[in-house]
């Protein structure tokens, strides 16, 4: 999982993390393709695997989820989420450790913008698994983890409030840094994170005992190309930063 430096990387960021849900591109765009993806949850228990600030476990419970149930490390991120739901009565249980109570116990994972804080190929296949061990036999993952393909000029996605850095020679290593700068006015935050191309994704996620994956490519809303209008689109489109990985655990 996540070594203490990518845990204190988080534990300011949970105000950020929560008004993010507004950006345009998360708002009209990867949201709406993550729901469109998970499908009717209906009766589902559901693990929220690096849940962060809770905004996907609040939004997985109501939309009908039997059970949410929302895990993350680092500190702060779990502690605001906690005053949330104390707060909203939403019913999602958060928690900071994993043990043997939720293994095998889950119809249905969700790990958003997890996977790139593996710092090398070790940690990958670690929290691959500590994913898929979650899950019931015949269970789904569903992760965003950085598009294998994500656009190399810092500047591409700056018009959607944030870039990505990288040494252009290395960019699609496995395991190279990538530094994400949040710039949406009024934040001005750097996180450090890591790439992973499919075959990496797909090597650590069959080891751990994932099959049928498949890809899926965020796409906007209807409402937000009337809202936004389709030049504002067509770049993140085109080369969207993150992608959607999708696949089940074997019976």
């Amino acid at each position: 999982m996540r070594d203490n430096h990518m845990d204190s990387q988080f534990d300011e960021l949970a105000a950020l993390y929560e008004e993010m849900a507004e950006w345009p591109f998360r708002k009209h765009c990867e949201i709406p393709s993550v729901f469109s993806v998970l499908g009717d949850l209906s009766g589902l228990d559901v693990f929220d695997f690096g849940c962060g600030s809770g905004f996907y476990s609040r939004a997985l419970r109501q939309r009908g989820a039997a059970s949410v149930t929302g895990y993350d490390e680092s500190e702060g991120m779990i502690a605001y989420a906690r005053r949330r739901e104390e707060k909203e009565q939403i019913g999602v249980s958060f928690i900071d450790t994993l043990d043997e109570t939720t293994e095998q116990h889950f119809d249905l994972l969700l790990s958003v913008y997890v996977l790139p804080y593996a710092s090398d190929f070790p940690a990958l296949l670690d929290m691959c698994g500590a994913m898929v061990s979650r899950l019931k036999p015949g269970g789904r993952l569903v992760a965003l983890p950085i598009h294998p393909e994500y656009a190399l000029p810092p500047s591409y996605y700056r018009h959607y409030g944030f870039q990505l850095s990288s040494d252009e020679q290395t960019a699609y290593d496995d395991g190279s840094a990538i530094t994400l700068h949040l710039c949406h006015p009024p934040y001005d935050e750097y996180v450090t994170a890591y790439y992973w191309s499919a075959q990496a994704l797909h090597e650590a996620m069959t080891k751990q005992g994932l099959e049928a994956l498949q890809w899926h490519q965020p796409r906007a809303t209807e409402e937000g190309l009337n809202l936004l209008g389709a030049p504002f689109w067509e770049a993140y489109q085109s080369r969207p930063h993150a992608a959607i990985l999708e696949g089940r655990k074997e019976r």
